[in-house]
Protein backbone atom coordinates (compact mmCIF):
# COMPACT_ATOMS: atom_id res chain seq x y z
CA UNK A 1 0.00 0.00 0.00
CA UNK A 2 2.87 2.44 0.98
CA UNK A 3 4.60 1.42 -1.79
CA UNK A 4 1.38 2.11 -4.39
CA UNK A 5 0.84 5.40 -3.30
CA UNK A 6 4.70 6.42 -3.86
CA UNK A 7 4.18 5.01 -7.39
CA UNK A 8 1.03 7.52 -7.28
CA UNK A 9 3.43 10.41 -6.51
CA UNK A 10 2.63 11.00 -3.07
CA UNK A 11 5.04 11.95 -0.96
CA UNK A 12 5.22 9.61 2.05
CA UNK A 13 7.16 9.48 4.96
CA UNK A 14 6.93 6.37 7.58
CA UNK A 15 6.98 5.95 10.96
CA UNK A 16 7.57 1.98 11.73
CA UNK A 17 7.66 0.83 15.13
CA UNK A 18 9.87 -1.68 16.31
CA UNK A 19 7.65 -4.22 17.07
CA UNK A 20 8.78 -6.09 20.20
CA UNK A 21 10.13 -8.95 20.75
CA UNK A 22 11.29 -9.98 18.05
CA UNK A 23 11.72 -6.55 16.48
CA UNK A 24 10.27 -6.79 12.70
CA UNK A 25 9.69 -2.97 12.48
CA UNK A 26 13.32 -2.18 13.06
CA UNK A 27 14.86 -5.82 11.40
CA UNK A 28 12.35 -5.79 8.30
CA UNK A 29 9.65 -2.84 7.79
CA UNK A 30 12.22 -0.43 8.19
CA UNK A 31 14.71 -2.48 6.44
CA UNK A 32 12.31 -2.53 3.46
CA UNK A 33 11.26 0.90 2.74
CA UNK A 34 14.70 1.88 3.49
CA UNK A 35 15.99 -0.27 0.87
CA UNK A 36 12.78 1.38 -1.57
CA UNK A 37 13.69 4.51 -0.71
CA UNK A 38 11.06 5.74 1.34
CA UNK A 39 11.71 7.85 4.07
CA UNK A 40 11.58 5.85 7.05
CA UNK A 41 11.97 6.95 11.02
CA UNK A 42 12.11 3.81 13.26
CA UNK A 43 10.75 4.49 17.12
CA UNK A 44 10.00 2.16 19.95
CA UNK A 45 6.79 0.80 20.49
CA UNK A 46 6.10 2.99 23.23
CA UNK A 47 6.59 6.32 21.50
CA UNK A 48 3.62 5.82 19.09
CA UNK A 49 1.23 7.57 21.25
CA UNK A 50 3.30 10.54 21.51
CA UNK A 51 3.88 10.95 17.62
CA UNK A 52 0.39 10.09 17.30
CA UNK A 53 -0.83 12.97 19.54
CA UNK A 54 1.79 15.44 17.56
CA UNK A 55 -0.23 15.65 14.49
CA UNK A 56 2.92 14.50 12.51
CA UNK A 57 0.69 10.99 11.45
CA UNK A 58 -1.68 11.14 9.10
CA UNK A 59 -2.91 7.65 9.45
CA UNK A 60 -1.61 4.20 10.74
CA UNK A 61 -1.45 1.23 8.78
CA UNK A 62 -1.43 -2.29 10.29
CA UNK A 63 -1.13 -5.66 8.67
CA UNK A 64 -3.82 -8.70 9.72
CA UNK A 65 -3.27 -12.40 10.59
CA UNK A 66 -6.96 -13.22 10.57
CA UNK A 67 -10.05 -11.05 10.46
CA UNK A 68 -13.61 -11.99 11.65
CA UNK A 69 -16.95 -11.84 10.04
CA UNK A 70 -17.60 -8.44 11.69
CA UNK A 71 -14.18 -6.71 10.67
CA UNK A 72 -12.56 -7.47 14.12
CA UNK A 73 -8.79 -8.04 13.21
CA UNK A 74 -6.13 -10.04 14.91
CA UNK A 75 -2.43 -8.85 14.31
CA UNK A 76 0.76 -8.68 16.12
CA UNK A 77 -0.09 -7.50 19.95
CA UNK A 78 0.22 -4.11 20.42
CA UNK A 79 -2.37 -3.17 17.49
CA UNK A 80 -5.32 -2.66 19.55
CA UNK A 81 -3.26 -0.28 21.20
CA UNK A 82 -2.32 1.79 18.21
CA UNK A 83 -6.06 1.65 17.47
CA UNK A 84 -7.04 3.18 19.95
CA UNK A 85 -4.21 6.15 20.42
CA UNK A 86 -5.34 6.63 16.70
CA UNK A 87 -8.82 6.89 17.67
CA UNK A 88 -8.23 9.08 20.46
CA UNK A 89 -6.32 11.40 18.32
CA UNK A 90 -8.53 11.37 15.20
CA UNK A 91 -6.19 9.84 12.61
CA UNK A 92 -7.80 7.10 10.56
CA UNK A 93 -6.37 3.49 11.34
CA UNK A 94 -6.10 1.15 7.90
CA UNK A 95 -5.95 -2.63 8.03
CA UNK A 96 -3.95 -3.79 5.01
CA UNK A 97 -4.21 -7.39 4.68
CA UNK A 98 -4.48 -10.18 1.53
CA UNK A 99 -8.13 -11.74 1.15
CA UNK A 100 -6.80 -15.12 2.35
CA UNK A 101 -6.32 -13.43 6.00
CA UNK A 102 -11.14 -12.95 6.03
CA UNK A 103 -12.48 -15.69 7.93
CA UNK A 104 -15.60 -15.27 8.08
CA UNK A 105 -16.73 -18.00 10.03
CA UNK A 106 -15.99 -16.35 12.91
CA UNK A 107 -18.37 -13.95 13.62
CA UNK A 108 -16.52 -11.93 16.01
CA UNK A 109 -12.71 -11.91 17.44
CA UNK A 110 -13.55 -12.56 20.43
CA UNK A 111 -13.85 -16.31 18.57
CA UNK A 112 -10.04 -16.07 17.32
CA UNK A 113 -7.73 -17.78 19.53
CA UNK A 114 -4.52 -16.02 20.80
CA UNK A 115 -1.36 -17.42 21.36
CA UNK A 116 1.04 -17.49 23.97
CA UNK A 117 4.50 -17.16 23.66
CA UNK A 118 7.33 -18.13 25.74
CA UNK A 119 8.52 -15.89 28.66
CA UNK A 120 12.06 -16.03 27.30
CA UNK A 121 11.56 -13.58 24.69
CA UNK A 122 10.62 -10.86 26.63
CA UNK A 123 13.33 -11.53 29.08
CA UNK A 124 16.08 -12.16 26.32
CA UNK A 125 17.08 -10.50 23.73
CA UNK A 126 19.56 -12.78 21.53
CA UNK A 127 20.72 -14.64 23.94
CA UNK A 128 21.37 -11.83 27.02
CA UNK A 129 19.05 -11.86 30.08
CA UNK A 130 17.62 -8.33 30.11
CA UNK A 131 14.98 -9.07 32.96
CA UNK A 132 15.31 -10.42 36.27
CA UNK A 133 15.71 -14.42 36.16
CA UNK A 134 12.60 -16.35 37.17
CA UNK A 135 10.09 -12.84 36.67
CA UNK A 136 6.75 -14.22 35.43
CA UNK A 137 5.93 -13.10 32.10
CA UNK A 138 2.81 -13.16 29.88
CA UNK A 139 3.41 -12.84 26.09
CA UNK A 140 0.43 -13.00 23.87
CA UNK A 141 1.53 -12.86 20.03
CA UNK A 142 -1.96 -11.02 18.71
CA UNK A 143 -4.37 -9.38 20.22
CA UNK A 144 -7.69 -8.06 18.60
CA UNK A 145 -8.53 -4.66 17.80
CA UNK A 146 -11.99 -4.58 17.37
CA UNK A 147 -14.10 -2.89 14.06
CA UNK A 148 -15.07 0.00 15.90
CA UNK A 149 -11.47 1.29 15.34
CA UNK A 150 -10.67 0.05 12.33
CA UNK A 151 -11.50 3.51 9.50
CA UNK A 152 -11.10 0.49 6.45
CA UNK A 153 -9.68 -3.04 5.17
CA UNK A 154 -7.98 -2.70 2.36
CA UNK A 155 -7.66 -6.25 -0.03
CA UNK A 156 -6.17 -6.78 -3.30
CA UNK A 157 -10.35 -6.82 -4.06
CA UNK A 158 -11.42 -3.79 -2.86
CA UNK A 159 -11.92 -1.72 0.46
CA UNK A 160 -14.33 -3.20 3.27
CA UNK A 161 -15.76 -0.10 5.15
CA UNK A 162 -18.18 -0.54 8.01
CA UNK A 163 -20.43 -2.03 8.18
CA UNK A 164 -18.34 -4.87 7.57
CA UNK A 165 -20.53 -8.22 7.54
CA UNK A 166 -21.85 -6.72 4.51
CA UNK A 167 -18.71 -5.34 2.75
CA UNK A 168 -16.21 -8.37 3.87
CA UNK A 169 -18.85 -10.71 2.52
CA UNK A 170 -18.92 -8.76 -0.52
CA UNK A 171 -15.01 -8.42 -1.05
CA UNK A 172 -15.06 -12.62 0.14
CA UNK A 173 -17.51 -13.29 -3.07
CA UNK A 174 -15.78 -11.44 -5.29
CA UNK A 175 -13.26 -12.68 -8.14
Amino acid sequence: MIRAAVQDGKTIDVFADETRPFLQGARLTAWELQRDGIETTLITDNMAGHFLKSGRIGCVVVGADRIAANGDVANKVGTYGLAVLAKENSVPFYVAAPISTLDLTLTSGDDIPIEERAGIEVTQIKGMQIAPLGIGVANPAFDVTPNRYVTAIITERGVARAPFTQSLAELNNKE
